[in-house]
């Protein structure tokens, strides 16, 4: 009996979008849900006519598999990937391997990898990009863990992922050892958090100082996506001022509670880059920006008590329009240029020896941040592979130099008018901090040695030195 290449288990729509992609490559695939009426649902639909197996209990689903088994898992990130696993363990052989492709935490894959490692079995853990559309058609894939697990199914990722269209190479890599591939998927996502409140705050100033519509909306981000701007999230975000509301006959947009969800992947790169004292303000800026959003009572309360500024824009609307623009490509400069700061910073820390450029050119497409500009992200990571920010990149350099003036205006015009741009403002902060050759941070070197003895170096001497601060 003919057994299966590749097994899947986890039937959402991922799950399902996924396994149809690799069999529309030629891969036979055998496939699990907990649920079986999600199973036969799938079979009956999508998947018929297909090579694709279902399984209605796990011992069938291993056993329906060829040796080495490879057997990817697409559930709920935390306790339902160690429940699964566990339940995997005694069916599978020495050699056979699972693949996380979920949005599991970093550091819960290095302890799995090392778990299932020291039991023979192969493990690595893989972040998805590309929602629905992605797993279905091509995603970006991120697989970190075993090398050698990699090698066993690079032929089905390559053939899955996205393909860039600049030189149709696979938007997947090998990216590292342990939860490299499961930390990069974490800094995507949070890259993503920054570029979703830039692109809301760049609308809001507009909206609040022009009052433009949403035909108006989807012309500007149209002609941006032309540009330099052009992205994934910029063709989103045209295409969504295009949809009235059934009901009310409204662009819809116009009608959604402005409420943001969050999954946490943008909130765990907050807490990680405290950790290793990388500073990404952007991003934690996008995360907060979510959890103000989702304070709506306390909102409209404060609405009705605390003022703000009466001013109106007076001036050119189209003026403001192009600043907008450049402010918005700026500030996502300082975003990503956040992002893969932090990246070397974890390469360092955890050994990961991440390759920053090829990491921007996986990102090109599948993705939801796939951009334009990730091929200048690559180049400036080719010109010098030990650059170690972004800003200091010859070209990036000189984007930012020409789109400086326009990007002040903008956070100028939002403080005048009290249009919150906490994201666009933190990137410009970030910009000034990191230009500057001396900061105030003697001044708190002085407070905290004064009420903590905390100590301090100087800048005429080495040595760490502690004062007797009492004024005589």
């Amino acid at each position: 009996m003919n057994k299966q290449v590749f097994g899947l288990i986890g039937l959402g729509v991922m799950g399902q979008n996924f396994v149809q992609n690799v069999e529309r490559n030629g891969f036979s695939v055998a496939v699990y849900n907990r649920s079986s009426e999600t199973t036969e649902k799938f079979i009956a639909g999508p998947a018929a006519g297909k090579n694709i197996k279902p399984a209605y209990t796990l011992k069938e689903f291993v056993d329906s598999l060829e040796s080495p088994r490879r057997i990817m898992l697409l559930v709920k990130a935390g306790a339902p990937v160690d429940a699964t696993i566990q339940q995997l363990i005694p069916l599978l052989d020495k050699g056979d391997l699972i693949i996380d492709g979920g949005n599991s935490f970093f550091t819960d894959t290095e302890r799995r990898a090392k778990e299932l490692e020291s039991q023979g079995f192969n493990f690595f853990g893989m972040g998805v990009s590309g929602g629905e559309e992605g797993a279905l058609w091509g995603p970006s894939l991120m697989p970190g863990g075993s090398r050698d697990a990699y090698k066993e199914v690079e032929p089905i990722m390559k053939a899955v992922a996205a393909k860039a269209e600049e030189d149709g190479e696979s938007c997947v890599t090998y990216i590292g050892p342990g939860g490299s591939g499961h930390y990069v998927k974490m800094v995507h996502n949070g890259i993503e958090y920054g570029d979703m409140q830039l692109i809301a705050e760049a609308y809001d100033l507009l909206k609040q100082a022009l009052g433009l519509s949403a035909q108006q909306f989807h012309e500007i981000f149209a002609e941006w996506n032309k540009g330099e701007l052009s992205s994934f999230l910029i063709e989103v975000t045209a295409n969504v001022f295009k949809k009235l509301d059934e009901e009310t006959g409204k662009p819809l947009v116009d009608v959604i509670l402005d409420k943001a969800g969050q999954k946490g992947t943008g909130k765990w790169m907050s807490i990680n880059a405290l950790d290793l004292g990388s500073a990404i303000p952007t991003i934690t800026s996008a995360v907060d920006g979510r959890i103000l959003s989702s304070q709506k009572e306390e909102r409209v309360n404060a609405a009705s008590i605390l003022t703000g500024p009466t001013k109106k824009y007076e001036g050119s609307s189209q003026k403001l329009i192009d600043a907008v623009r450049d402010a918005l490509y700026a500030s996502k400069i300082c975003s990503y240029a956040q992002g893969m700061s932090l990246l070397k910073r974890a390469s360092e820390e955890y050994n990961y020896n991440l390759d920053l450029g090829i990491i921007a050119k996986i990102w090109r497409a599948g993705c939801i941040i796939r951009a334009r500009f990730l091929n200048d992200i690559t180049n400036a990571y080719n010109r010098n592979n030990e650059l170690p920010n972004l800003l200091v990149d010859g070209e990036f350099q000189k984007t930012i130099d020409a789109r400086q003036d326009a990007w002040r205006s903008v956070i100028k015009s939002a403080i005048d008018l009290g249009v919150p741009m906490p994201a666009m403002s933190a990137s410009l902060a970030y910009y000034d901090s990191y230009r500057s050759e001396r900061l105030p941070a003697n001044l708190i070197q002085a407070q905290r040695d004064f009420f903590g003895a905390h100590t301090f170096e100087r800048i005429d001497k080495p040595g760490i030195f502690h004062a007797d601060w009492e004024v005589k």
